[in-house]
């Protein structure tokens, strides 16, 4: 590509660039998306939400199909497994390479970019470095995996060795260590726990994933595998290769220093924005959480957004979409503000088995509001004729309602189906409904997001 001039360049091509660059480049714009990875989709296609999720669903229809199986099960074919998720994403690279040639104005250039300044990107590619001159800048480069800092944190894997295609674990280890219990760390440990590795989680708070609703947490743990060894209050120290090759973790709680050993160790603690290089020429604000943008997605430099991870804001696949297109409306309307983003009704899931999933205000996320009284309802699986077909009754559905006008401001699942119906709950409360809406709503039966009409006519 030759030194050129465009309307918009875009540093990454996933959830928090892309989306917005071909609505641009639909509507006219010369649109270039610069990403080091070959294809659309970041971070979530080629190690995370995507490879993850295949995993996960076939370790759980494994663990279904045992249980419910007179016969011993067969043998774990952990190949296979990769193959379906390497095929799987080849498959979407596929279909954004197809939606990629079919929009003209819009380029993908494999590279990594540096700013050089508020107009000027360098692409350092395969054939060299080209300068690019550009109207607008969509910053969506997403996050990396976060690493501490302690003796023998090489030795550990990652969530890129175990999701990348040709991922560096092509089989399913015995046992695991996974330091961190956040949700790639509990995800990862109820997914091999579940195609019958031993799994241990070190977690350094109190609880599993601590930015969760703690009564979701509760009933989540009460729901994971038993065999899932959970050590809270673990301040991981270091680790170490023993000699038969498996690894030694060693870590302190509150009664001293001990260890744990299994032949691998996942480093499971995070990830961090990946903030381009050159990015401080700017003086724009931003610090070890991510870029700092208004509801807009604009930069202290108005021509400039930062979407998804690598604001820090919200770092979730569909929220880093949804803030690209809300960056490509407002350059579209002539870099006036016309579309805001609103994080009161955001899905999070967690793709345990069972899952959980948690949106909008609980009665712990609503603490901090004095003059803010919520009335909670429940449903309980035990009682559903889906977790019943499905034999799976762990968890339920709980609703927070505002006192008074019943305005269903949250709500969190655990078991059958969160993953689904947190989605049914946040349309609900982003379009303000009240419980007698979702009381009045009949909800296709047999299936678990009946529960909503269930919880909301236990009071109205």
């Amino acid at each position: 590509m030759a030194d050129a001039e465009f309307d918009v360049v875009t540093i990454g091509a996933g959830g928090g660039a892309y989306p917005g660059a071909l609505r641009l480049a639909r509507a006219g714009m010369r649109v270039l998306m610069v990403d080091p990875k070959e294809g659309l989709g970041g971070n979530c296609l080629a190690e995370g939400c995507i490879p993850s999720k295949v995993i996960r669903e076939m370790a759980n229809l494994f663990q279904t199909s045992a249980s419910t199986s007179a016969s011993p099960p067969r043998p774990i074919d952990y190949a296979r497994i990769i193959a379906h998720k390497d095929a799987v994403q080849n498959t979407r690279y596929a279909q954004h390479a197809r939606e990629v040639a079919q929009t003209p104005l819009a380029i993908l250039q494999k590279g990594v970019a540096r700013i050089r300044d508020a107009h000027t990107i360098c692409v350092d590619g395969d054939k060299g470095t080209t300068t690019v001159k550009t109207r607008y800048m969509i910053i969506g480069s997403g996050a990396e995996v976060f690493m501490l800092k302690i003796p023998g944190a090489e030795l550990c894997l990652t969530s890129t060795d175990l999701f990348r295609r040709n991922p560096t674990l092509k089989e399913r280890p015995e046992s695991m260590i996974i330091i961190g219990g956040g949700a790639i760390g509990v995800e990862t440990a109820s997914m091999f726990a579940a195609l019958g590795a031993r799994v241990t989680i070190l977690q350094r708070a109190g609880q599993l994933l601590p930015n969760m609703d703690p009564g979701m947490v509760a009933a989540l743990t009460a729901a994971l595998d038993p065999k899932i060894q959970i050590i809270v209050n673990a301040d991981v120290g270091s680790v170490e290769r023993m000699a038969n090759g498996g690894m030694r973790v060693h870590y302190t709680k509150a009664d001293g220093p001990t260890h744990v050993d299994a032949a691998i160790a996942v480093m499971a603690v995070g990830r961090a924005p990946m903030i381009p290089d050159g990015f401080s020429k700017l003086d724009l604000a931003f610090d070890r959480h991510g870029i700092g943008v208004d509801r807009a997605m604009r930069t202290q430099a108005p021509h400039i957004y930062a979407c998804g991870d690598v604001n820090g804001r919200f770092p979730l696949f569909h929220v880093a979409v949804r803030e690209s297109l809300i960056a490509a409306h407002n350059i579209l309307a002539g870099n006036t503000p016309c579309d805001y983003m609103d994080y009161t009704a955001i899905p999070n899931a967690i793709f345990t088995i069972p899952g959980a999933a948690q949106v909008g205000l609980t009665r712990v996320s609503a603490g901090g509001q004095t003059d803010l009284a919520l009335i909670e309802s429940a449903y309980d699986y035990r009682g559903d004729a889906r977790a019943q077909i499905m034999g799976d009754t762990r968890g339920g559905i709980h609703l927070f309602f505002e006192a008074g006008n019943l305005r269903l401001r949250g709500g969190w699942v655990v078991g059958i189906d969160a993953e689904q119906i947190i989605g049914d709950i946040g349309l609900a409360v982003a379009a303000g409904m009240t419980a007698y809406d979702l009381a009045r709503f009949p909800a296709q039966h047999p299936m678990a997001a009946e529960g909503i009409g269930h919880a909301a006519r236990t009071i109205v």
